[in-house]
């Protein structure tokens, strides 16, 4: 085995509620995603994410240039939004998929919490999208050179992995090998790849994603760590609904699986929002893509009857954090939510 690889460093994946130094966001404005009126309204839902993240951590924007830089500022204050914690970096991105798209950091607390990230290619869900391919490139872009980088060689987003910071990490098969990714490697050389590089000694493989997913079912509309031995899982009432059998077996492999030490998961099940529709195609709208920051838990709502019952359940199970419900209706007509568009970038130091 390689010697400069993360793992063997004593690097891994921090778990998402770890401390945070900032969040990283691409701003809106791509009109194919977001056409006609949606992209104001996705405008105003990045205003009440900014809003929330700020309070907490930093937050790192990327706008497309210096007119855009002076828009976004100026939509900002005139909202009341604004502070130190708030840094606007000129690095034109396509689109706004930054989790998929962006570094995934990891770090080696035990020999002195140093922060590195990993590079992973992304060829837009599967060569899906042409364009949105050249965002591969931003984790070279931003301002990261004080950090140690790993270039992995293979494909692999953001959104496909969760993982609970010590050891086990959940995806899916319909994702990670799907033959659109990586042809040529086995579901072995997948987890050995996730493994040495965000250290992850333990994967968790659930099946398929929820209907209108674009990304082959990303986990993080499935299932989520909330602490180092809890997920929460997405469920499905309506046995008509095409969501119904996928999320009943997802949840069963979780409540068999183990952790990285042999110990059984408790499995939190949680509603889903019911159909969300845009001009006849059912979107992928899901509570489980809540955003877990430093204080405060960003969940998408959709004006759904189920959205009070998701948001009781995760305050619960965030008793120091504000759970805040956030109008996600504009941005998931994108195919993405909260946790789709920000990305974590741990603390260092003790």
């Amino acid at each position: 085995m390689q010697k400069d690889l993360p793992f063997e460093l004593g690097y891994r994946m921090p778990a998402e509620w770890e401390k945070h130094e900032a969040t990283w966001l691409s701003w809106p404005k791509n009109p194919e995603t977001f056409p006609g009126e949606l992209l104001p309204e996705v405008e105003t839902t990045y205003m009440r994410i900014i809003d929330t993240l700020h309070k907490g951590e930093i937050v790192n924007i990327l706008v497309d240039d210096q007119k855009s830089e002076k828009r976004v500022r100026n939509l900002l204050d005139s909202d009341g939004i604004s502070g130190r914690n708030i840094i606007l970096h000129v690095i034109p991105t396509v689109d706004v998929w930054f989790r998929d798209y962006g570094p995934i950091f990891v770090s080696n607390k035990p020999k002195g919490n140093e922060l590195a990230f990993t590079h992973w290619n992304f060829n837009a869900w599967g060569n899906k999208y042409e364009d949105l391919k050249q965002d591969s490139s931003i984790p070279e872009k931003i301002p990261l050179s004080k950090f140690k980088r790993f270039e992995t060689g293979i494909v692999l987003e953001g959104g496909s992995i969760d993982v609970n910071g010590a050891g086990t990490c959940l995806t899916t098969e319909q994702c990670l090998l799907n033959k659109n990714r990586n042809p040529n490697l086995s579901r072995s050389q997948i987890e050995r790849y996730l493994m040495n590089y965000l250290g992850a000694t333990n994967v968790v493989w659930l099946k398929e994603g929820i209907a209108g997913d674009d990304t082959d079912g990303h986990v993080d509309d499935i299932a989520r760590f909330v602490s180092r031995d809890k997920v929460v899982c997405v469920s499905e009432e309506a046995k008509s609904d095409a969501n119904y059998k996928q999320l009943r077996r997802n949840l069963e492999i979780l409540e068999h699986a183990k952790d990285q030490d042999g110990g059984n998961l408790e499995v939190i099940p949680m509603p889903m929002p019911g159909k969300v529709v845009y001009k006849g195609q059912r979107l992928p709208a899901s509570y489980a893509n809540f955003y877990i920051a430093n204080k405060a838990v960003l969940v998408p709502i959709f004006n759904s009857e189920n959205d009070l019952s998701a948001l009781e359940t995760l305050q619960s199970l965030f008793p120091g954090r504000s759970v805040v419900g956030i109008d996600c209706r504009a941005l998931v007509y994108g195919f993405g939510s909260i946790h789709c568009i920000t990305q974590q970038q741990p603390a260092t130091g003790r």
